[in-house]
């Protein structure tokens, strides 16, 4: 395995699955290529169409830019080689695409934190990703929640 693409948000599972990554990185010495992607969602089409509103919203960009920056950091500080990635679509279609291109060995990605039914949940996008990837998927769960 040389080839790790990280799928990476700012959820509690997304840095999970960053550490994750990073860690699997140093013990294969893989390069590892983090994958951020901005969803084009209906708030920011409605924002584009209002009288007098910026072309985008402002916020997107900047946060996306700081997952992608603490994705960098964490890598570097453990000498794994990591190039970043930000897309704009569908997250699940973006990191199929990405890993197809890039040839990665294995996508890493976090687990929704949500449950249904008592039961825990997987997340759409990472569903996706697990039935249509080419390549072998691991999903990281969020950290335990500690009740006060």
């Amino acid at each position: 395995m040389k080839r790790i693409l990280l799928a990476v948000d700012d959820s509690p599972a997304g840095v999970a699955a960053a550490r994750a990554a990073v860690h699997l990185a140093v013990e294969c010495a893989a390069e590892l290529r983090a994958v951020h992607v901005v969803t084009d969602g209906e708030l920011a089409r409605g924002l584009q169409t209002r009288p007098g509103a910026a072309h985008t919203h402002p916020g997107r960009g900047a946060g996306s830019r700081a997952v992608l920056h603490f994705v960098k950091e964490i890598a570097e500080h453990a000498s794994v080689p990591v190039h970043t990635v930000l897309l704009e679509g569908d997250p699940a279609r973006g990191v199929i695409a990405e890993a197809g291109a890039w040839s990665a060995d294995v996508i890493v990605l976090g687990r929704s934190a949500e449950h249904r039914l008592g039961q825990p949940y997987v997340g759409a996008q990472a569903q996706h990703v697990m039935e249509f990837a080419e390549v072998p998927v691991l999903v990281v769960p969020p950290p335990p929640r500690h009740l006060p």
